[in-house]
């Protein structure tokens, strides 16, 4: 009958409704009452709201003097690699892309603040990759999302989101350093100041508006002001996949295992843990797919961690900082993404989107930094999960909150929020509420104090 079946005159058109047919089936199509159209304007969804990191992660990663032009390839890819891989072995509805927060943690506290050359930076990320991975085929991830108090990764993303607007408000001259009180408020006269202004007021109207697109329409209107202002020198430039060659597979291993490596995975691993945890249960509950919001009800967890693993592994081999599962995925969901298609759709694009590198060389820091100051705004919705009421949990919170904002270190913020959390619920008699691995987490924190202060 096979034979009979592929001797038809129409063998081409059988053999691929049986494909979509099988596509459908494995992702699940009925069960999730969705179909191709949907699916794919998610995805496109999903892709513009995001869309910004393209710009955004190279003018980031390029003060650490790594080629703009490799990077911004290295973002496009790890960004298609993890969305697609994402949608095809999780089948879940979230892209991925480098992390915001996690970029900057790379580049102004790994390599500017420790000194480290961007290429050991990269082989401590793919280090972390590896032991990410490892941790989550043994389950200890799940764990560790299962220990952490709520409050205190809230916290995390509220304090990071106040250290990208920070970096956002210094990158265009907004804030600038003083010796009497450290920082205060530059020239608001300056073009990147006013480019910054006015890009900052005309992505917060579109965001209000509801357009989805709305920080990469204002990266744009802020490069069209910067360039009517003259700050903005085009010289036209082609691309080459070649060009990628800069920051491919340059991560230094031997130098990363020499690192302070203890506190960079440390950071890599609970910032990926908070961008993920948040996002997952954002967008799963958004979507149906969560029917509480424990961490231990997220179907396919383990499958969702494993692809984050792979694709922080890929980003340090292409040449870029740690890929993380990103929020805007909650856009595609809200017009009716519910399978991994709206992932792969979102990925494909990001491969799209390498035609539109010659453009982003041109793009100054100021135009980029409203930005990063709107999201770093929208990443402060986190702190409304904060009983601030409760002192247990809102002092540990605030010392993470504001302590990764004013020491430039997330590393920093997130050892003095579990370290106050420990020691309040020890010293109230409620030393059976903390998790064991809290208290393992909290001596390896106070453990890197000493260490520091004893350097």
């Amino acid at each position: 009958m096979g034979e009979d079946f592929f001797s038809k005159s129409g063998t081409g058109v059988y053999t691929e409704k049986l494909l979509i047919a099988k596509l459908e089936s494995y992702f699940e199509f009925k069960r999730l009452g969705t179909n191709w159209r949907t699916e794919s304007l998610a995805g496109l969804t999903t892709f513009i709201t995001m869309a910004y990191i393209v710009v955004v992660n190279p003018a980031i990663l390029h003060d650490t003097g790594m080629p703009l032009a490799a990077v911004t390839a290295a973002t496009c890819f790890s960004a298609a690699f993890g969305s697609i891989l994402m949608g095809l072995f999780a089948n879940y509805p979230i892209a991925l892309a480098p992390g915001m927060g996690l970029n900057a943690y790379f580049t102004y506290t790994v390599v500017k603040g420790m000194g480290v050359p961007w290429q050991v930076a990269l082989g401590a990320v793919f280090i972390s990759g590896c032991v990410f991975l490892l941790l989550t085929l043994l389950g200890v991830r799940q764990m560790i999302l299962a220990a952490i108090p709520v409050e205190l990764y809230a916290a995390v993303s509220g304090g990071i989101g106040l250290f990208i607007a920070f970096i956002g408000f210094r990158n265009s001259g907004l804030v600038v350093a003083d010796q009497a009180t450290l920082v205060t408020i530059g020239n608001l006269k300056s073009p990147s100041a006013v480019v910054a202004i006015a890009g900052l007021i005309i992505t917060a109207v579109l965001l209000s508006r509801g357009v989805k697109a709305a920080i990469l329409f204002g990266i744009l209107a802020s490069a069209a002001i910067a360039a009517a202002l003259g700050q903005i020198h085009w010289t036209p430039v082609t691309f080459s996949l070649s060009d990628i060659t800069a920051t491919m597979f340059q991560l230094n291993l031997k130098s990363g295992l020499k690192l302070g490596l203890l506190e960079i995975v440390f950071v890599f691993l609970f910032v990926d843990l908070f961008d993920n945890l948040g996002t997952l249960l954002a967008v799963g509950k958004a979507a149906g797919l969560i029917k509480s919001g424990s961490a231990e009800r997220i179907p396919k967890l383990g499958r969702i961690l494993t692809v984050d693993s792979i694709s922080s592994i890929f980003s340090s081999l292409v040449g870029t900082s740690t890929v993380v599962s990103y929020i805007e995925s909650a856009a595609g969901v809200g017009v009716g993404g519910r399978s991994g298609v709206t992932a792969v759709v979102a990925g494909l694009f990001f491969l799209l989107s390498l035609l539109a590198l010659p453009l982003v060389a041109a793009i100054p820091a100021s135009a980029t930094a409203p930005a990063l100051i709107t999201v770093g705004s929208l990443m402060m919705m986190s702190v409304a999960e904060i009983d601030w009421k409760s002192p247990v949990v809102a002092i540990p919170a605030f010392l993470t909150l504001i302590m990764i904002p004013l020491s430039f270190s997330i590393a920093n913020g997130l050892a003095l929020g579990f370290i106050s959390y420990t020691f309040i619920r020890v010293l109230r008699g409620e030393f059976r509420m903390v998790h064991w691995l809290v208290y393992v987490l909290t001596a390896l924190f106070i453990a890197r104090f000493l260490y520091l202060a004893g350097g």
